[in-house]
C-alpha cells in the first residue's frame, strides 16, 4: 500500500516542470534580461519637446546615439524599490480599493446589494454578462479610464459568485469590456483624440468605421465570456480558480435561499452616500482631471464616512482596512515589479534606441504589410512603456511622417497604435493596473492568460483584418 502513492506522486512529478514559474520570477527574470540588454543595445535619446496641451513628447528627427550608460551591480539591486516608488500611485490606490471595500463588506451593504440582484437575475443570470460587459466598454470608449476596472471588480464580484460564475468571470466582465472600449476609442480622450492630435489629424475623425469596429469586437468578447461561464455554470470544477474561489462560494452560496435582506435606516442612508461618492467620482474624472491619487483620497474618506454612518465604530473601521489591505498586497507589490522594466530601460538609455530600432523596421515595406507592422510594432512597444498617452506620445511623431512616407494614411497609423497598445494591457504583466486589478479579483496571472489568450489571438486577428481594410479603403 505504501508504494501506490510513491509510484503516483512519481508519475505526477514531471508535470510540476510545465507549470508556469510564480509572477514574481517571471518579472524578476524580464528585470535581468532588461538590465543585460543595457550592455547589448546602443544608448540612445530623443529630443523631448511639448506637445498639445504642454505634454511632452518626442521630435522624430532628433534620435541620436549617446555613450552607452549600462545598469551596474548597484542600480540592479535597487530597481525593485525604485520600481514600487514610481509605481506608487498604482500600488496606494491598489491597497486603498481593496481596503475601503472590505468596510463596505463589513457594513453589509455589498451583501445587501448582491441579494438583490442576484434575485433580479436568478432566472437569467447569464444576461448579466452582457449588461456589465457592454456598459462598461462604453463608460471607457467614451472617458478613456480602463483603470476604472478596479473599482469594478470588488463590486461585482460577490455578484457573479451568487449567481454560480467564478472570479475570472467578474474579472473578465471588467478587464475585457473596459480595454475594448479603450482601445477602439470611439471617442477616448486618451488614445484617440490625443494620438489624433499628434498626427495632424482631426480630432475624433473616421468615429464611423471606430464604431462598427467596437461593436464586432464587443460581440465577440461577451460571447467569449459567456461561453466560459455557462461551462462554469454547469460544472464548477470547470473553473480554473475552484480551489481560489471556495471560501468566496462559502460566503455567498444560497444567497437567493432565504429571505430577502433588507436594509436597516443606517444602511439606507449609507447606500445613499456610497452614490453620492460615486456620482463626485465621474465628475472628478471627466471634468477635473482626477486620477489615482485624488480617487484614492476619495475612498478613504468614502471608506471612512460610510463607516460611520452604518455603525461601525474606528476600530472596526481600521481593522477593515487592514484586511482589506492583506488581500491586495500580492498585486500592490507585483505592479511595483513590473515597473521596474522599465526602469532599467529608462537608466539604460536604451527605450528610445529600441522605439526608434523597431520603427525603422518598417522602411521599404509595401503600404498594407506596413499598416500590420505599425500595429505589431506597438504591441511591441506596449511592453515597455504600459501606458497609452505615454506611448502615443513617444510613438505617434514618428509612426504620423512615416505613414506618409510608406503610403499610408495617417488615421490608420492611429487606429494601428491603439488596437497595438490597448488590447495588450490586459495581457503583458508589465500593465500596472492590469496586475493589480488581478490580484483585487483573486485571479493568478498564469490562470488569467490560460483563459484570456485564446480571446486575445481573436482579437489580433480581427485587428489585423481592421488594418488591412482601413488600408485598402484609404480610412481617413
Amino acid at each position: 500500500m505504501s508504494k501506490l502513492p510513491q509510484q503516483n506522486d512519481s508519475h505526477k512529478q514531471p508535470k510540476k516542470w510545465l507549470k508556469m514559474p510564480h509572477i514574481y520570477v517571471l518579472l524578476f527574470i524580464f528585470g535581468v534580461i532588461a538590465t543585460i540588454s543595457t550592455y547589448l543595445i546602443p544608448s540612445g535619446v530623443f529630443k523631448r519637446v511639448k506637445g498639445p496641451e504642454g505634454r511632452e513628447m518626442v521630435d522624430a528627427d532628433s534620435f541620436k546615439y549617446v555613450q552607452s550608460d549600462p545598469i551596474g551591480l548597484i542600480d540592479f539591486i535597487t530597481i525593485i524599490p525604485r520600481g514600487l516608488i514610481e509605481a506608487g500611485e498604482i500600488v496606494f490606490f491598489t491597497l486603498i480599493i481593496g481596503g475601503m471595500f472590505m468596510v463596505l463588506r463589513r457594513t453589509g451593504i455589498i451583501e445587501i446589494g448582491v441579494d438583490k440582484l442576484a434575485r433580479r437575475f436568478m432566472n437569467q443570470s447569464i444576461f448579466i454578462i452582457p449588461v456589465l460587459t457592454i456598459t462598461f466598454a462604453i463608460i471607457a470608449t467614451l472617458i478613456g479610464t480602463a483603470e476604472l476596472s478596479l473599482v469594478y471588480i470588488p463590486v461585482i464580484l460577490p455578484l457573479i459568485i451568487a449567481l454560480g460564475y467564478d472570479s475570472i468571470t467578474a474579472s473578465a466582465i471588467a478587464l475585457c469590456g473596459t480595454v475594448v472600449g479603450f482601445t477602439i476609442g470611439v471617442l477616448n480622450p486618451i488614445n484617440t483624440g490625443l494620438a489624433q492630435k499628434l498626427s495632424g489629424i482631426p480630432v475624433f475623425s473616421g468615429l464611423g468605421f471606430r464604431l462598427v469596429l467596437f461593436v464586432i469586437v464587443i460581440i465577440v468578447t461577451v460571447l467569449f465570456i459567456m461561453r466560459h461561464a455557462k461551462k462554469v455554470k454547469s460544472n464548477p470544477s470547470y473553473s480554473l480558480v475552484y480551489e481560489e474561489d471556495r471560501e468566496k462560494r462559502e460566503i455567498y452560496k444560497d444567497i437567493t435561499q432565504h429571505q430577502p435582506l433588507v436594509a436597516t435606516k443606517r444602511q439606507k442612508i449609507g447606500i445613499a452616500v456610497v452614490l453620492l461618492f460615486f456620482i463626485v467620482l465621474v465628475y472628478g474624472v471627466i471634468t477635473q482631471g482626477w486620477f489615482m491619487v485624488e480617487m484614492s483620497g476619495l475612498f478613504i474618506v468614502m471608506g471612512i464616512v460610510v463607516g460611520l454612518i452604518t455603525g461601525l465604530n474606528t476600530q472596526e473601521i481600521c481593522e477593515a482596512f487592514n484586511d482589506g489591505f492583506k488581500d491586495v498586497l500580492m498585486g500592490a507589490i507585483i505592479v511595483g515589479l513590473a515597473r521596474s522594466i522599465a526602469v532599467v530601460l529608462e537608466d539604460g538609455k536604451i527605450m528610445d534606441t529600441i522605439v526608434h530600432s523597431l520603427g525603422s523596421v518598417l522602411d521599404g515595406a509595401t503600404p498594407t504589410v506596413a499598416a500590420v507592422g505599425m500595429y505589431a510594432v506597438q504591441v511591441l512597444i506596449n511592453f515597455i512603456i504600459s501606458s497609452g498617452s505615454g506611448q502615443a506620445l513617444v510613438t505617434m511623431p514618428i509612426m504620423a511622417p512615416l505613414a506618409d512616407m510608406l503610403g499610408i494614411t495617417r488615421q490608420t497609423a492611429v487606429l494601428a497604435f491603439q488596437l497595438g497598445d490597448g488590447f495588450t494591457h490586459v495581457f503583458y504583466p508589465t500593465s500596472g493596473y492590469f496586475m493589480a486589478a488581478l490580484a483585487i479579483g483573486g485571479v493568478s496571472y498564469t490562470k488569467w492568460i490560460r483563459f484570456f489568450f485564446p480571446l486575445f489571438i481573436i482579437w489580433a486577428g480581427i485587428s489585423v483584418i481592421a488594418l488591412i481594410i482601413a488600408q485598402l479603403t484609404g480610412y481617413s
